[in-house]
């Protein structure tokens, strides 16, 4: 039986905050995409197919946030069966720092054949300049 999408989306998020790499990529389809349509200074816009997508996960795994845990995640089921909408806290703490670190997400997948083909991750950029101001002071939210 061929796990629904629901599940699939599921189980990539587990494997974000669990730092598994590996269970993340091979959830993946050969040509899909992460993407960051907000996304801080240095963040790609997008990283596409299974070996970039690996490269940029193992290059910033424990780099920068660590999360350890999503709160408050409600799954969107939409009309057609392979969209789901997740929203969710993110909470973990900065790595320099040691810091509390507290993220709204909401991020749109789609699945097909029980892999992902494409992930639009709507992160709120404002928490993760707040916390790189605080680890080297060089990039500092604007006020407003």
């Amino acid at each position: 039986m061929t796990a629904t999408s629901r599940d699939v989306v599921e189980r990539v998020l587990r494997a974000g905050r669990d730092l598994d790499v590996e269970s993340f990529v091979g959830l993946m389809a050969p040509d899909a995409y992460i993407e960051w349509p907000y996304r801080p200074p240095g963040v790609p816009a997008r990283v596409r197919g299974r070996a970039e997508i690996r490269r940029h996960l193992t290059a910033t795994a424990e780099g920068f946030i660590r999360i350890t845990d999503h709160r408050n995640v409600v799954v969107h089921e939409t009309v057609d069966p392979e969209t789901i909408i997740v929203e969710y806290e993110a909470h973990g703490t900065v790595v320099a720092t040691g810091a509390a670190f507290e993220q709204m997400v909401i991020a749109v997948f789609r699945v097909r054949g029980g892999q992902i083909l494409s992930y639009r991750d709507y992160i709120n950029p404002l928490p993760l300049l707040d916390a790189l101001a605080g680890t080297d002071g060089q990039v500092a939210r604007r006020p407003g």
